[in-house]
């Protein structure tokens, strides 16, 4: 649970970053942030909030007490917007192209994917988010290090750099429903449609 992911908002309201329960339950402790009610967008200081936190969230229990987990919270002074370049990762790359195979579509796991350079690497092809792709083993395989065309094969969408606000890929906004009520619409709409394009 402490590992569990929570939105920060900064003094604005705008999302600015993820951090985990462990993180938040310390900033808020330390006072620099507030747990935001998801039904009535109060914002609770620490004592507050365990006093009248909301009943339907994860708790964290401990001696004599029992912590609601945030799922949002909110920084009282810090107003800025980071603007963070998603890092480059075949974890990332995975989460960009929704964890489907760009050549066949078929969404067989983590586990049975690849990360694929669109123009090998034996040919000068870079490893970059435009040089990058999530394949299935089976459509990794038959590609080699062949160009596309040599292989027969098209990309069902081009890879892109992701800009993902605040950080938040598309799978993370589509787990916690809660966070889209605090995302511009633009933003979510390109964030969550990325991986679909």
């Amino acid at each position: 649970m402490l590992d569990r992911k929570t939105l920060v908002l900064n003094r604005s309201w705008m999302p600015v970053t993820t951090t985990t329960v462990r993180r938040a339950v310390v900033l808020m402790a330390r006072g620099v942030a507030g747990a935001v009610h998801p039904g009535t967008f109060e914002v609770a200081q620490w004592e507050a909030w365990i006093e009248r936190g909301p009943d339907d969230v994860h708790r964290l229990r401990g001696i004599g007490f029992e912590f609601p987990v945030p799922d949002v919270i909110v920084l009282t002074h810090y107003n800025g917007f980071p603007d963070v370049p998603v890092s480059f990762s075949r974890r990332n790359v995975y989460r960009r192209d929704g964890y489907e195979c760009v050549y066949c579509g078929r969404a067989p796991g983590a586990g049975a994917l690849t990360l694929d350079h669109v123009r090998p690497r034996s040919r000068g092809g870079e490893t970059s988010w435009l040089n990058c792709v999530t394949a299935c083993v089976s459509c990794n395989a038959r590609k080699a290090d062949q160009s596309l065309q040599a292989a027969g094969m098209r990309l069902r969408r081009r890879p892109v750099v992701p800009r993902w606000p605040g950080g938040l890929d598309p799978s993370s906004l589509r787990e916690r429903p809660v966070w889209h009520r605090f995302m511009p619409a633009k933003a979510l709409s390109a964030t969550l449609g990325e991986s679909s394009a």
